[in-house]
């Protein structure tokens, strides 16, 4: 596959001697992106980032550094305040947490003037910041509400679902809840909005877990997503201070091959104006390393209300082997039902509260909070399975074609630094561009979308990436643009342009895309491509440079209408053709062609001509 964007249109920030930049929060109101790095955060132009509007430095006190190396952590690496959360309050007010040499603080940032200013207000950060800066963890800010999912113990060991609020609730420390979670995400969806059944807003998060339910001798991890509701308010007397509503399922994302369940790392939220259509899209990777496929699933919101609505539970059973087999729980359910929100059945039986919820069914939620079936993608299975490097992080934006039509654009981050732009239409997944943000391969570990200034930024150990979500004008002629398949940009016969489609008024109709078909039928046909002259002289490699416009295209390369392929003579690579040591029988003309396969179509075109005649013998 071949890279398409060219470095000069990257805008790129770091500062020498600070690493870790891997928490970013858009705050489009002041103009600027808050970025979070080790002991350090920056205010940045959103608009492009490689301009500093104000930094604030957050570093460790000597003492407490100590305290951590006397912990066995080293001082260098783990013992620094690494940034992890960054959460709006207010207008000018943000909330910031940093590990603190594994003491997590919790502090009020404003700014003011131009100025990033730390309030000195701290607060103790266990629970709602992780002790260890490179576990992943997730946490939202609802209201002013903190949800957070991350370790409560600096060890580790005691994971849990926090509510920091005036009525603070968490999880059960029960391996049924959490098995040795790996928080990757968590959102809010607003459910009680047009609600029929006068149902609650909920919090979504995404993790991946030691399963209970399988039967294996050794430990096998699986993806979970989970829920809880914004209004509860934990149990009267049993699940005191704890989720009443805290349900968990498996996510299903089958891979073609058979293979040990693949582990959740990155979700994004499409929202929709019904949320029930919103749609979560999830990158997984495989927990083994007999499997190279990493793969991209989507699952609506609908489909996981189902699964905690009307889905059967899982019980645990004992057996003679005293161990503990999970089986689907096939008695009576207690009404109101386990792990629902207060809803119209509750208030009908006088329970306003989740304090007001009976023992039977709190005790019912306590002991089996996970449901029997999986939930399934919306379309059956992987929207996009990619082998190679490891997929790590995934945004989506929706974007409106000519056609009326919205497509769903998937930019998803590698371990080796590159972004890929995918898009999937009727079932068959395009990449459609692939672009490398760092000239050395680093993974992608932070990735933001800002669909109305459309750019995309990326964070990483070395630094922050801004790129566009899409550059037109790259494609030259109509039939680059026809071809590209790219829902952003359509080709302008007025201008003999390829434009984005948002700069097109609604009324024009001299603008063509074909996402679908890819019919360049309208476009006119290109000039020949001339051909260049070269003299060959024997002895020598000779590289023939051709760069294909489209990331959908093969490369074809012919040598008097012979078809070449890489062997001892010649070399092809992603760039062009390599003749090694030439001989006068390498003379003739070579073509460089673009093959592109559309719905059964292939289209054809010459890329570049190579003339080669001999170098003239002097006479005798």
């Amino acid at each position: 596959m071949q890279m398409l964007c060219c470095l000069d249109e990257l805008k790129s920030f770091r500062e020498e001697g600070i690493s870790n930049y891997s928490t970013m929060l858009m705050r489009d109101d002041l103009g600027v992106l808050l970025l979070g790095a080790r002991e350090a955060i920056y205010a940045l132009d959103i608009n492009n980032i490689s301009v500093r509007k104000a930094v604030v430095y957050w570093r460790v006190t000597e003492e407490k550094q100590k305290e951590c190396t006397y912990k066995g952590k080293h001082a260098e690496v783990e013992c620094r305040n690494y940034i992890r959360t960054l959460h709006k309050m207010n207008d000018t007010t943000v909330y910031v947490c940093g590990t603190n040499a594994f003491s997590p603080i919790c502090d009020y940032m404003t700014f003011v003037n131009g100025q990033l200013r730390l309030q000195g207000k701290q607060e103790e950060g266990k629970g709602k910041c992780p002790f260890d800066p490179f576990q992943r963890y997730s946490s939202l800010m609802v209201g002013n509400d903190l949800y957070s999912a991350t370790s409560i113990n600096f060890l580790g060991s005691e994971p849990v679902v926090l509510r920091s609020s005036d009525l603070a609730l968490r999880t059960e420390f029960k391996s049924s809840w959490l098995s040795e979670p790996n928080f990757v995400y968590m959102d809010f969806v607003r459910e009680s909005l047009d609600s029929p059944d006068g149902d609650d807003d909920k919090v979504y998060f995404f993790f991946s877990e030691n399963a209970m339910e399988y039967d294996f001798y050794s430990k096998v991890a699986v993806s979970r997503v989970a829920r809880v509701c914004k209004g509860d308010m934990g149990g009267q007397r049993t699940l005191q201070r704890k989720w009443t509503s805290f349900l968990k399922a498996r996510l299903d994302c089958s891979l073609p091959e058979p293979s040990l369940p693949p582990i959740v790392q990155d979700v994004f939220l499409l929202k929709h104006k019904d949320w029930r259509k919103s749609v979560f899209y999830a990158v997984f990777t495989p927990q083994s390393s007999l499997s190279q496929a990493s793969a991209v699933c989507a699952y609506t919101v609908s489909a996981i209300q189902d699964i905690f609505n009307e889905g059967k539970f899982k019980t645990p059973v004992a057996v003679e082997t005293s161990h503990v087999k999970w089986v689907m729980y096939t008695g009576e359910v207690p009404v109101p039902r386990p792990g629902a929100c207060i809803n119209n059945v509750a208030r009908k039986l006088g329970m306003n509260r989740s304090l007001d919820l009976p023992d039977k069914t709190l005790q019912f939620i306590r002991d089996r909070p996970l449901m029997d079936e999986a939930v399934r993608p919306l379309t059956g299975g992987p929207l996009l399975v990619k082998s190679g490097a490891l997929l790590t992080r995934i945004v989506v934006d929706s974007v409106l074609a000519l056609d009326g039509q919205r497509h769903a654009v998937m930019f998803i981050g590698t371990e080796n630094g590159y972004i890929q732009k995918a898009v999937n239409y009727d079932g068959e997944m395009f990449i459609i561009e692939e672009v490398q943000l760092y000239e050395h391969p680093v993974p992608i570990s932070t990735l933001r979308i800002a669909s109305n200034k459309s750019q995309l930024y990326a964070g990483s150990e070395y630094g922050v990436v801004q790129m566009p979500l899409s550059n037109c004008s790259r494609y030259d002629t109509c039939v680059d643009c026809i071809l590209a398949r790219d829902p952003y940009c359509a080709w302008d016969f007025t201008i003999e342009q390829c434009v984005s489609v948002y700069s097109l008024s609604s009324s024009s109709n001299t603008a063509k895309q074909s996402l679908k078909e890819g019919d360049t039928s309208q476009c006119p046909q290109p000039d020949p491509v001339a051909a260049v002259d070269f003299t060959l002289v024997p002895g020598n490699n000779i590289q023939l440079p051709c760069q294909l416009h489209s990331n959908l295209a093969q490369v074809l390369w012919q040598f008097s209408g012979q078809t070449l392929h890489s062997n001892n003579k010649f070399f092809i690579y992603s760039g062009g053709l390599l003749i090694l040591s030439a001989s006068e029988s390498d003379t003739g003309v070579y073509t460089c062609g673009s093959v592109e396969q559309i719905n059964g179509r292939t289209y054809n075109r010459t890329v570049a001509v190579y003339q080669f005649t001999a170098a003239r013998r002097p006479r005798s």
